[in-house]
């Protein structure tokens, strides 16, 4: 696609400020991607996105969007645009949640993002209980096991199962939680139970590859030494349902969260491997600096802390801001 010309991309401003309606309908567009996904997200026409695009456009004096029928991108303009649209938008959102904050109330939409097995076994009960607990907050549940950007994603929090987190993020813990390792007694009646963890290797092991996970490596911990261990890894799938539902039906020994397990171990479904080995999988409120400032997500992670401080196996350790 060839570039607008120079001088081209600029249009007469009009004056006066633009509307934050208008800078909000600019960041959801600029995050999904187009008018069409864009709309879903709003509940609104893509006409009538299109008409706010263009009328900010004009504000601004500015282009914002490359398009044409195959594709849609930010301009060089569009991309700096958005940077202080971001920031206008979020800081008016907290504004007006920390006026009602005075009155006791609390408003304003919240976004999070979660693993598919965690945020189904606990995150939704939990945000249920949120929402009855404040019924100004408008609460939006992404379910994902990719990696998550929360700044080009417009998430407020992430809740993360595991210890691996960017520097550029803060992030709390919630609650302490291990990755432990389990088989069905019908596995271990066929193959043996393993000894010690270089017999792993041994063993038909399922895996799960998700995020940014190494394949076929289990890093696993005593609390003394640290050890990586190569295992088989004939089976495996990017779901920890899936790997959880293999493990229950005989097919190998899995490395899973002990929230994810514990009612199978009680039940003897499963039964715990090595005990002395585990992979630290804390669960963590990830969010960014902007986000730190505003009263609604500091109350949500609060809420949260204290929720699965109760609720967890394992858990009832939390922790300060890292």
């Amino acid at each position: 696609m060839k570039s607008t010309p120079a001088g081209k991309n600029h249009l007469q401003p009009v004056a006066g400020w633009p509307s934050i309606e208008d800078l909000h309908v600019f960041v959801t567009v600029a995050r999904n991607g187009g008018f069409a996904r864009a709309a879903l997200e709003l509940g609104l026409s893509p006409s009538y996105i299109s008409k706010r695009i263009a009328t900010l456009e004009k504000r601004l004096g500015t282009r914002l969007f490359f398009r044409n029928n195959r594709i849609m991108r930010l301009t060089p303009e569009g991309e700096k645009a958005l940077e202080g649209a971001v920031q206008i938008v979020g800081s008016v959102g907290d504004f007006v949640s920390d006026l009602n904050g005075l009155r006791g109330e609390l408003t304003g939409n919240i976004i999070l993002s979660c693993s598919f097995g965690f945020g189904h076994e606990y995150l939704s009960q939990a945000l249920s209980e949120l929402m009855l607990l404040h019924p100004g907050l408008n609460v939006k549940l992404v379910l994902s096991d990719r990696e998550v950007d929360l700044i080009d994603e417009g998430v407020d929090i992430e809740i993360l199962v595991g210890d691996d987190i960017k520097d550029l993020y803060i992030a709390r813990r919630l609650a302490a939680n291990r990755r432990i390792l389990c088989a069905s007694p019908d596995y271990l009646q066929r193959a043996g139970t393993p000894a010690n963890a270089d017999e792993l290797g041994r063993h038909e092991c399922l895996i799960i590859q998700e995020r940014s996970s190494a394949y076929g490596h289990w890093a696993l911990t005593n609390g003394r030494e640290n050890i990586l261990c190569r295992v088989n890894s004939r089976h495996s799938s990017n779901s920890g349902s899936v790997v959880l539902a293999w493990a229950l039906r005989g097919h190998g020994i899995v490395l899973r969260s002990a929230w994810d397990v514990a009612k199978y171990v009680q039940s003897g479904e499963l039964v715990q491997l090595l005990p002395e080995w585990y992979q630290e999988a804390n669960i963590w409120a990830v969010y960014t600096q902007r986000s730190s400032s505003s009263l609604r997500i500091k109350t949500c992670i609060d809420f949260l802390s204290d929720y699965f401080a109760k609720r967890l196996p394992e858990a009832g350790v939390t922790g300060q801001a890292r």
